[in-house]
């Protein structure tokens, strides 16, 4: 095998090009596996299961692996499998090899957004830091050590009844005296002595606030002295390589305990990362973190804990716990101040999140006396309608394709996708891409942007056909699909064409509808109407990227005026870090996850018709977009 030359003698190596990485494995063992192992990041939306057909790879010597699978025969072209490309989740390794992993198949460096919509609020954390110097002990004054120092904070800051942790209280006696019974305690919740210093460090007091995402976990290292956040840390949630979406990784926990055990264990280092860097990058001792607060959709806050997500995907889909909880920061090996406080802010349903719960604080429409419409879209999209008289909430399960999977040439918004397009006509179209590079992909709102222009070009009709009419090169059928070519192969990353297919829009076609159908089954719960909304919150990483007239067009959101739509941003992290810095925030989360109503919308007498009709461009209903219709109306026109 002149390709694994130099490779160990008697051992099964594995060689990933174009990085040269190299990797013992056990025969057996399937590529997507070593590649694991190495580090090497191979796309596999569906989790290794053979159904997503995204991680292609090339193989060198066809014969150390294992015979084609069925899966791969239907994700493979003739022309793939003889030019040896195979499925890296169903191959497994026989013998040293040398695997190219090519473009398409790679994990690119992904937009994330770190930003949020952010609320002044008034600086008030439970973790204070109080500097104290102590009257030494005498043959008249022989307090014990601790009772000296709580008769101090009590005469002195008015605290009473503080605790003391064992481990603390251990190192008490040789702290105090350390620098001549002058210290420096950090109180929790003003009833937790959690870390006693000698000397005055009351200017070190940092807390760090987490959004958990599916696909990404972010952070913010927050100074509580002042509730400024002074640096950001972000990671691709690690626990992707068991399932891009929530139902893949509670399949996969649900298998036995130590699977539960190892996706805690990938996202409690995932944070550990992210704390690490955030630190690094402010010159920050992590021990002088004292508190944490954290949010994620509720899968994955079962996730953290290693609390058995099973139930949550079985009907009525009840999770384990609603209210909040308070951990020690040692109890989940969090990298921070082993004995500082871990806050996990509450959830308001089996799919909706404290994420979801955070968009609501940090917007503030559960204040206000504004009609809002909020919309967090994601692999499981979170829509809230309401104000402060009464706000009704669902989950709408819009699926990950605008994450990429099931499309075609779909990817994550990461270097190499497109981004934005735009149809001058059937034969001409403009795009922009991801690091402006040449193009491997396609992401979610280059999607919108594409189903939006087609319909707007007469490409497709209503129902999202193809319209076989228009005499085209971009537009082809062959004995499988029709497809229209966005960028020919000249112009792409790969050499090959990126095209979108019956089937992608299909299945954008579905998200879409799923969205549009909780917004409206919501509104007409709370009985308001389009003209009744004073404004619109569009959350989230992929919320942040799309174009809200084309959003309009294909019918994701309602046909509301784009001036009262703002695009928010990733208001989970802010949510949380609003939490992290002020004790009343954090009392408003409890109220939201109590006042909130709750709306399981598939149970709805509405949902099916509602969603049929959300399945046309813009809807089966076109009176509800009387501004698309106008537009449409013009374009005909001319």
């Amino acid at each position: 095998m002149p390709e694994a030359k130099g490779l160990e003698v008697g051992k099964i190596v594995v060689v990933f090009e174009p990085e040269g990485k190299k990797i013992v494995v056990k025969s057996g063992a399937t590529i997507l596996e070593a590649a694991k192992n190495a580090g090497v990041g191979i796309r596999s939306e569906c989790g290794g299961e053979g159904i997503c057909g995204k991680c292609k790879v090339i193989v060198k010597n066809p014969l150390a692996i294992s015979e084609l699978t069925e899966a791969e025969k239907r994700h493979l072209s003739k022309l793939e499998i003889d030019s040896g490309y195979r499925l890296a989740c169903q191959a497994h390794i026989k013998q040293s090899v040398v695997i190219v992993v090519p473009p398409e198949s790679r994990i690119g460096e992904r937009k994330i957004q770190v930003a949020g919509l952010e609320r002044y609020v008034p600086l008030n954390p439970l973790v204070k830091k109080i500097h104290v110097v102590m009257a030494k002990p005498t043959l008249s004054d022989v307090r014990p050590d601790f009772e000296r120092l709580i008769d101090h904070l009590r005469d002195r800051n008015g605290f009473e009844d503080l605790e003391i942790d064992y481990e603390l209280l251990k190192k008490l006696p040789d702290i105090i005296r350390s620098k001549n019974w002058a210290v420096t305690v950090t109180i929790w919740d003003d009833r937790k002595l959690i870390d006693i210093e000698p000397g005055d460090t009351s200017n070190e007091l940092f807390g760090f606030a987490v959004d958990i995402g599916t696909s990404k976990i972010v952070g913010y290292l927050v100074d509580l002295t002042t509730g400024k956040t002074i640096s950001i840390g972000s990671i691709e949630n690690p626990q992707i390589m068991h399932g891009e979406d929530i139902i893949t990784r509670i399949g996969f926990a649900t298998g036995s305990d130590s699977n539960l055990e190892v996706l805690q264990k990938l996202v409690i280092n995932g944070i550990n990362q992210v704390i690490h860097e955030a630190c690094r990058k402010a010159k920050v001792n992590p021990n002088k973190i004292y508190e944490a607060t954290v949010v994620g959709n509720t899968a994955m806050l079962h996730f953290f804990l290693a609390i058995q997500p099973r139930y949550l995907a079985l009907s009525p889909f009840v999770p384990a716990i609603k209210k909040s909880l308070n951990i020690k920061a040692k109890n989940l090996g969090l990298k921070i101040n082993p004995r500082g406080n871990v806050h996990v802010l509450p959830v308001i349903a089996g799919f909706v999140g404290a994420d979801a719960v955070a968009d609501v604080l940090s917007t503030g429409i559960l204040e206000s006396n504004e009609v809002s419409l909020l919309i967090d879209i994601g692999t499981n999209t979170e829509v809230f309608v309401g104000n402060s008289e009464d706000m009704i909430t669902c989950s709408c399960a819009s699926g990950p394709a605008f994450e990429g999977a099931h499309i075609k040439h779909g990817m994550k918004a990461v270097t190499g996708a497109i981004e934005k397009v735009r149809i001058i006509s059937e034969d001409e179209v403009e795009y922009e891409v991801i690091g402006g590079v040449k193009p491997t992909g396609i992401c979610g709102s280059a999607m919108i942007d594409i189903i939006a222009e087609m319909f707007k070009q007469g490409i497709i009709d209503s129902r999202g056909r193809f319209n076989l009419k228009i005499k085209t090169p971009r537009l082809r059928k062959n004995n499988k699909w029709t497809e229209f070519v966005v960028a020919w192969g000249d112009e792409t990353a790969t050499g090959k064409e990126i095209t979108v297919t019956q089937r992608d829009i299909n299945e954008i076609l579905l998200a879409k509808a799923a969205i549009y159908t909780g917004c409206s089954i919501l509104m007409k719960r709370r009985n308001v109407k389009e003209e009744d909304i004073d404004r619109v919150y569009i959350a989230g990483a992929f919320g942040s990227y799309i174009n809200p007239e084309n959003a309009k067009i294909i019918g994701l959101i309602p046909d509301i005026p784009t001036r009262k739509i703002e695009f928010v941003g990733n208001t989970a992290i802010t949510g949380a870090k609003m939490a992290l810095i002020s004790k009343e925030m954090r009392e408003k989360a409890n109220l939201i996850s109590k006042k909130v109503r709750y709306l399981e919308l598939t149970m709805d007498p509405d949902f099916s018709k509602e969603f049929v009709n959300a399945l046309f461009i813009p809807n089966r209903n076109i009176n509800r977009f009387p501004t698309v219709k106008k537009l449409l109306k013009r374009l005909r026109k001319n």
